[in-house]
């Protein structure tokens, strides 16, 4: 598949205008400069519409595009529970998770676990953070979005690698969090736009152009067994997604730490103007999220009948877009590369912020003018982005699916952050060693579930290893003989009371999650 003139040109101008309304939405009023709190956090003025759209787009990238259309086009419809259960977690973040952020008035993560625990903490998660996200995340979304380039135009991987980087760079380097966030409704609008698109065009072709519902008719009588939601012990995609654990295990747990606890995803939440704003923006998110599975999951099923004989299933998402006219291929383009590179530019941020926040400032105490923080930041984003771009291809050009790389690494994590977090938020017994034991007993529970207990479905695993570190931090807290935390959360003194209108449109997420459900159990 290659691009023509006329899809190359909607490419160019897409890429033209990114960068002309980053910097646009950047400037600063005249006789203002630009300080830590613009640059990482917006200057806690993000309106909602913002906050939701730029969850989305830092969520959404080549991994859940290619890798979950190809989890579709073998397994069906049940691989959306991610996206469903995600909206359903969204909703629980902002009611009762996100007031408490906002009410301590943290810039990450790291220094709300500083606030509640110690600063040993806040040094060992910020470390942590700053692997995972530089040689994990950012690295598998701009290797995976460089081979979805090379797919589609058939560039050279390394120049893809590359050119990708540096687009991310150049958009977001200058403005911080603040070009990120409010250009992502251009990139969100044009995800979904492109996506509805191809989904459109699939299902027309299933069909034989008779139409999307004929379309997706013929889906369902051809593919019944890619139309169940819950999958049996004897399914051979048991292991993949095991049954009810996808709604009440351990699924839940990674939702948690990936919406609730990630700074790379919160970040945008922090920088709200309110905790209304910011419950409205989440919200928002929640509902695009019920929407995904529409973009990304019904085309892999589409595919299932119109290229059955992949030779991957990663190819299952390009193999749809080569049915697309000149014109509509390089705006459904345009839109995989606006998801690729918002992902790496909200990375980069997270990345900046952690590094300049928790821990230069706590080296250089006396060069932390504000100038010199933004300044920092800068030069830890690109560094970060130059690092991945380094290491791309070594670290995942030998893995056959690269998605087993990102879970390998932050699967092996996920429970003992879940578990530091919430027995900070609601044991104000635990100790600062208590939760360090917490978090770092989940990466040794998960390699001795993964060597003793092979079979285990992954899912499984993640929701055993919770409940092991959080009695591995209750134990210890206990035997340090802990009382009530001095720095411990008084929930009765945070305030969870909800719009109307936010309590509304939680119940229509719950609705249309039982409905969803129940029709494809």
């Amino acid at each position: 598949m290659h691009l023509d003139s006329l899809d190359l040109a909607i490419v160019a101008v897409y890429a033209v205008f990114l960068l002309l309304l980053a910097q646009w939405v950047s400037r600063e009023e005249a006789g203002h400069a630009k300080n830590s709190s613009d640059y990482f956090l917006a200057g806690r003025a993000l309106p909602w519409w913002a906050i939701g759209a730029s969850l989305i787009a830092a969520n959404i990238s080549a991994e859940q595009i290619i890798g979950m259309s190809g989890s579709a086009w073998v397994m069906g419809i049940a691989i959306g529970a991610y996206e469903w259960m995600a909206a359903l977690t969204l909703v629980v973040v902002a009611k009762w998770l996100l007031p408490v952020f906002l009410k301590h008035k943290i810039f990450t993560m790291p220094q709300f676990l500083e606030e509640r625990y110690d600063s040993r903490v806040r040094n060992v998660m910020a470390v942590f953070w700053l692997g995972i996200y530089v040689f994990v995340n950012l690295t598998s979304i701009l290797w995976l979005g460089a081979l979805a380039v090379n797919t589609v135009t058939g560039l050279d991987l390394t120049t893809a690698l590359v050119a990708l980087g540096l687009f991310a760079a150049a958009y977001s380097l200058y403005g911080g969090l603040k070009a990120v966030a409010l250009t992502d409704i251009v990139q969100v609008t044009l995800l979904v736009f492109g996506g509805i698109l191809i989904a459109i065009i699939s299902l027309n072709e299933v069909s034989g152009g008779a139409g999307v519902a004929a379309g997706f008719k013929t889906l369902l009588e051809r593919t019944p067994e890619r139309f169940d939601l819950v999958f049996v012990k004897d399914s051979p995609h048991y292991a993949s997604l095991p049954g009810v654990s996808v709604l009440v295990g351990g699924m839940w747990i990674m939702n948690l730490s990936y919406w609730g606890f990630n700074q790379y995803i919160i970040q945008r939440a922090l920088a709200a103007r309110s905790t209304q704003e910011a419950q409205k923006g989440i919200l928002f998110a929640a509902f695009l999220k019920m929407v995904m599975p529409l973009v990304i999951v019904l085309p892999g099923v589409a595919a299932a009948i119109l290229a059955p004989d992949l030779s991957a299933p990663d190819r299952a998402y390009p193999t749809v877009m080569n049915l697309l006219p000149a014109g509509i291929l390089g705006l459904v383009f345009a839109a995989l590369i606006a998801a690729i590179v918002s992902s790496l530019a909200s990375m980069m941020n997270s990345i900046a912020t952690i590094f300049t926040m928790d821990l230069y400032r706590h080296i250089t105490p006396t060069e932390d003018s504000e100038a010199s923080l933004v300044r920092t930041g800068r030069i830890a984003s690109f560094t970060a982005i130059v690092i991945a771009m380094l290491v791309a291809q070594p670290l995942l050009g030998n893995f056959p699916e690269a998605f087993q790389y990102i879970q390998e690494f932050t699967g092996f994590f996920t429970p003992g952050v879940c578990a530091l977090f919430l027995l900070g938020f609601f044991w104000p017994q635990t100790t600062a060693m208590g939760a360090l034991l917490a978090a770092l007993g989940s990466a040794v529970f998960s390699i001795a579930f993964k060597l003793g207990w092979p079979t285990l479905p992954f899912i499984d695993r993640v929701g055993f290893v919770f409940v092991l570190c959080v009695a591995v931090g209750v134990v210890a807290s206990k035997l340090q003989g802990a009382e009530d935390h001095p720095d411990a959360i008084d929930y009765r003194d945070v305030d969870t009371r909800t719009t109307a209108g936010f309590n509304a449109g939680a119940a229509a997420i719950l609705l249309m999650l039982v409905a969803l459900y129940a029709t494809w159990w």
